[in-house]
């Protein structure tokens, strides 16, 4: 998928941080590619670039509006038509992570028709994917996995692929949704695969490798303990087949994201998560836990991680806050 930069990044009027989570994500991993962002009336997050409209990003450079959200479902509410409408007016084209295809709003698509603007619907595969097969490739993978959705597993593995190349490891960071397509320019959206061929769709993101000691480092979805996306979880893990997971965790909630499903226990998710792996990869193993600990001052992040290490003997972190050596540092132990 080529998109042309630079973006405007468009957040609509979502209420909250993680209704934006692809527009942080992009900001957060790409900021030299956006020039300014989009909010309409009520919108609450701040991806901390200039408020512009659509034409003063066009003369600043943008060359697509991305829809940088996740709400529930993936719509397109119809109070953002018209506002997508002079995006593509003032000469941009128009990309959408939502699960709605972009080409089905007529009036999208008949000024995009118009004005001659590209669509793009990063979130629906432009391919047909086979049932997975369950056998083993050449390579190392790791996914990470968490207790819940939205909680740090593409910053997770973002994070290890510079830090593991910096070691001389070769690492690749393969996206399973909209804002890890956004980031990479490649992958596929999990959550948009027909049930049936999630795993034959992992093992395509993640084919054989060139040699026994390339990592793939898959970006996880959901929970196997979620309610709603359990199903999603299991397919990506059988096949994607790693060899190593990393737990990822948020230590202020209590209940999981959108439903009323307690949170699991980290121990819950690495044994579970252990058990279902074995299908695929009998030598499944943990190699770390992630943390997002932004809510907490240092000394209490610090000491917090320190507790879950000695309980779980495992090296544990925040990527974002801390790095992830210790992660690594395992990895080249264990393989």
């Amino acid at each position: 998928m080529e998109l042309k930069r630079p973006f405007m990044i468009f957040l609509g009027d979502v209420a909250d941080d993680l209704a934006a989570k692809t527009a942080f994500g992009i900001v957060d991993w790409r900021r030299d590619w956006c020039v300014g962002q989009l909010r309409l009336p009520g919108c609450m997050p701040d991806c901390g670039l200039p408020d512009m409209t659509a034409l003063e990003a066009h003369a600043r450079g943008a060359r697509t509006a991305i829809i940088a959200v996740a709400n529930a479902g993936g719509v397109l509410p119809e109070r953002w038509v018209g506002e997508i409408v002079k995006l593509l007016e003032a000469g941009l084209d128009v990309a959408s992570g939502l699960h709605v295809r972009l080409e089905d709003i007529p009036a999208i698509a008949d000024t995009a028709r118009r004005y001659d603007r590209e669509l793009h619907n990063v979130r629906l595969p432009d391919r047909t994917f086979s049932t997975g097969s369950g056998l083993k490739r050449r390579g190392k993978r790791l996914l990470t996995v968490g207790t819940d959705c939205s909680i740090g597993k593409k910053y997770t593995v973002l994070a290890l692929e510079p830090a593991m190349r910096a070691r001389g490891i070769a690492a690749d960071f393969r996206a399973t949704g909209q804002t890890g397509i956004f980031i990479s320019g490649r992958g596929v959206a999990i959550d948009a695969v027909v049930a049936d061929f999630i795993s034959g769709a992992a093992e395509w993101i993640s084919p054989a490798a060139d040699s026994d000691a390339h990592w793939d480092l898959i970006e996880g979805q959901g929970s196997l303990f979620h309610p709603s996306f359990a199903g999603v979880t299991l397919g990506l893990l059988h096949g994607s087949q790693p060899d190593a997971i990393v737990v990822c965790h948020e230590p202020s909630r209590s209940t999981m994201r959108g439903v009323r499903a307690p949170l699991p226990t980290i121990r819950q998710v690495i044994d579970l998560t252990l058990e279902c792996g074995r299908v695929t990869n009998p030598a499944i193993r943990c190699a770390g836990i992630s943390v997002v600990t932004n809510k907490l001052p240092e000394a209490e992040a610090r000491e917090y991680l320190a507790k879950l290490a000695a309980e779980h003997d495992l090296p544990a972190t925040d990527p974002i806050r801390f790095g992830v050596d210790d992660i690594v540092q395992r990895l080249m132990s264990d393989f």
